[in-house]
């Protein structure tokens, strides 16, 4: 079976994963991918922002680390990137990030629905009590649009992320993702299927089915990505995600070099 490549992963400078960029690596070969990205939560301006990203200075030691993976294993392509968050205002900063170093892709990703609350963090789980939960979807929709529409990001990360813990929205969202998925297909953005949801408490991959097949309808490209935080969950449940992605109607995906796009067939 031909792998697509998987293009999100994490090391332990985010303060939350384990093991060094060569041992997903080595993971990743065994596999039998050709293919992958490394794709660690960028530092924001404050480094006391949160507790699960890298500190700004590190910024450089993570870039040495991925270029070390390559070195040590020329029968992979490695890519270079970071899943940056879209936070309303800090736009220069992703743009001062973009300059740094010659990335091939970010990941545009929204946890904040506010300045203080990261949806998905664990840690948070009881504000969850006091929030109405599709104001909360309609927010957090909001700046995934906001996200499309900055011409920041090659992919934009798990589109239907607050479901992480099992909160799925009660009233139909589908019309808030068909402006979202129409904004990101006229911006040449892609959405990730990324196999961790199979691995959270909501059981279900993101995107869910129905906003995949949507996707497809408006053109949206896509990519693949286990959101490995461990070497043992690079390229976690790519079979059945390829599935999923060929019911939609899907026949390849995009890889990323210097931030350009070509496309994969699978």
């Amino acid at each position: 079976m031909i792998w697509p490549p998987d293009y999100h992963m994490h090391t332990p400078l985010c303060r939350h994963a384990e093991g060094e960029p060569s041992e997903y690596a080595g993971r990743a070969v065994a596999l039998g991918l050709t293919e992958i990205g490394f794709s660690d939560h960028a530092p924001m301006p404050q480094d006391d922002f949160d507790d699960w990203r890298m500190a700004a200075g590190q910024l450089d030691l993570y870039v040495e680390k991925v270029l070390c993976a390559r070195q040590q294993f020329p029968q992979l392509t490695i890519r270079l990137a970071l899943e940056v968050d879209f936070l309303p205002g800090c736009e220069a900063w992703v743009r001062q990030l973009a300059a740094r170093h010659p990335w091939d892709y970010f990941i545009g990703s929204v946890h904040y629905v506010s300045d203080t609350w990261d949806v998905d963090n664990p840690n948070k789980l009881a504000e969850w009590d006091k929030q109405d939960v599709d104001q909360v979807w309609t927010e957090y929709l909001s700046r995934l649009k906001q996200s499309a529409e900055s011409g920041l990001f090659q992919i934009i990360g798990h589109c239907d992320l607050p479901k992480k813990f099992g909160h799925f929205p009660r009233q139909d969202m589908l019309p808030l993702y068909r402006s979202f998925l129409e904004t990101a297909a006229r911006q040449q953005v892609a959405i990730e299927l990324n196999t961790a949801g199979w691995r959270k408490k909501c059981r279900e991959i993101y995107p869910a089915r129905p906003i995949l097949a949507l996707a497809r309808e408006l053109g949206v490209k896509i990519s693949f990505g286990s959101d490995a935080h461990a070497p043992v969950e690079v390229g976690a449940d790519f079979a059945a995600a390829l599935a999923m992605a060929r019911e939609a109607g899907y026949r390849e995906c995009c890889r990323f070099a210097a931030r350009q796009v070509e496309m994969l067939a699978f």
